[in-house]
């Protein structure tokens, strides 16, 4: 980006940030959209190091260091995040697991948040627990909770909101005053919202994750993840995560995602309108028995939703009567919404979730805090990711689906 306009883009607003930070017409070609550019080697100054240690001299050296197309989609990213530095890595995960070797060493502390992505889950059941890390599952909304888990050892404090797979919200602000009263940091795994709904560097976060592959793509096509934070953090994330372990993005899949970026603010708010039309109809269904969205006022963190959230997204979650039948009837007599995993997609998305499985597989929680999951999930839920899709076709889709109960 031209010296002075990265900081004029930054005045600017969400949808303009979204179009226009971390691009420029091409000097060369003088196109106007951001160039793909798939070389895995650049051209080398005679006096460059081999190793990534040395000084190398370009800002191009060998792709898994840096590549042109990918720092386009870091410098959006960190534009719409409001944060010092973004790095994109192949997929969230990639992400979760660098941030974890970035902040964490042998009898250090995680607070982590009790109902998280469950492949987060399961990496601090099995592999941190291996390299002597210490984890305490806390249910985060619980603040209470959260300040008597830290210890003289905690190091990080680990959230999701809204949490994955049942909406449930933490106070992000109230939160990063502990951590960083406990000397501490705060990452928050914010897929759900997006920085159209929350911008958690500005309430006080010191970390943001994202799995690109969701809302910020946006159109179930490339896999990618991204870790944001402190300048100084993500350099040294790049230079030990990023070039030695090389779990780095696809300059492909970088491009597809900056390419769904530009549109993520209007996007979000057909999401947004849409899973209000839907969650209505599903509340007034005779076979629903309950509909989770943050929007709506019957979630019991409403007003902390208000405050938190610009946009309520587009992810709800329903239990319904005859919950054993209805995921081979969704799966065989729905036509617009796709029974598949995954979500943020332009298309609609519905998965099946029973409770007794997941918590066997993926979380390990107390009596209180399976209580805690249980009181927004009951037995089972459907995780409904509506995509931008007619409203009243998605609400008739799930109507015919319904129908063939009878």
């Amino acid at each position: 980006m031209k010296e002075g306009h990265s900081e004029s883009i930054l005045s600017c607003g969400l949808q303009t940030r979204a179009v226009h930070a971390g691009e420029n017409p091409d000097p060369a070609t003088r196109a106007s959209s951001p160039n793909l550019v798939m070389s895995s080697t650049f051209l080398a100054d005679p006096d460059a190091a081999f190793s990534a240690e040395g000084e190398h001299g370009d800002e191009f050296f060998y792709t898994r260091w840096s590549n042109p197309t990918v720092v386009q989609l870091e410098e959006k990213l960190a534009a719409l995040e409001v944060a010092e530095a973004a790095m994109a890595f192949a997929s969230g995960m990639a992400a979760v697991n660098a941030l974890f070797f970035h902040c964490l060493r042998p009898g250090d502390h995680l607070i982590l948040g009790d109902v998280v992505y469950a492949a987060v889950s399961e990496t601090a059941n099995d592999l941190l627990a291996e390299l002597g890390i210490k984890v305490t599952r806390i249910d985060t909304s619980d603040i209470d909770a959260v300040r008597e888990a830290f210890t003289d050892d905690t190091r990080l404090v680990y959230i999701e909101s809204p949490c994955n797979p049942i909406l449930r919200l933490t106070d992000i602000a109230a939160v990063a005053g502990l951590a960083h009263e406990a000397g501490a940091r705060l990452a928050i795994d914010s897929t759900f919202a997006t920085p159209v709904a929350t911008q958690p560097v500005e309430l006080g976060a010191d970390f943001v994750i994202h799995s690109l592959t969701k809302y910020f793509g946006g159109h179930g096509d490339a896999v990618g993840g991204a870790l944001l934070g402190p300048a100084e953090d993500i350099a040294e994330i790049r230079r030990k995560a990023g070039i030695r372990m090389g779990g780095v993005i696809s300059p492909f899949n970088a491009w597809l995602i900056l390419r769904g970026l530009a549109t993520l603010p209007i996007r979000m708010k057909a999401h947004e309108a849409a899973a209000i039309e839907v969650g209505k109809y599903l509340e007034g269904h005779p076979l629903v028995k309950r509909v989770i969205y943050p929007g709506f006022e019957t979630h019991p963190q409403f007003n902390l939703a208000k405050r938190q959230m610009k946009n309520f997204s587009g992810m709800l979650t329903f239990q319904a009567e005859r919950h054993a039948e209805l995921p081979r009837i969704f799966a065989e007599h729905l036509r617009l919404i796709h029974y598949a995993v995954s979500l943020g997609h332009h298309r609609s998305l519905i998965f099946n979730i029973p409770t007794e499985d997941i918590l066997k597989t993926s979380f390990a929680l107390t009596e209180k805090q399976e209580a805690g999951y249980r009181a927004f999930a009951g037995d089972a839920i459907f995780r409904l990711s509506v995509g931008i899709e007619d409203p009243a076709d998605l609400c008739a889709d799930l109507d015919r689906a319904f129908a063939a109960l009878d």
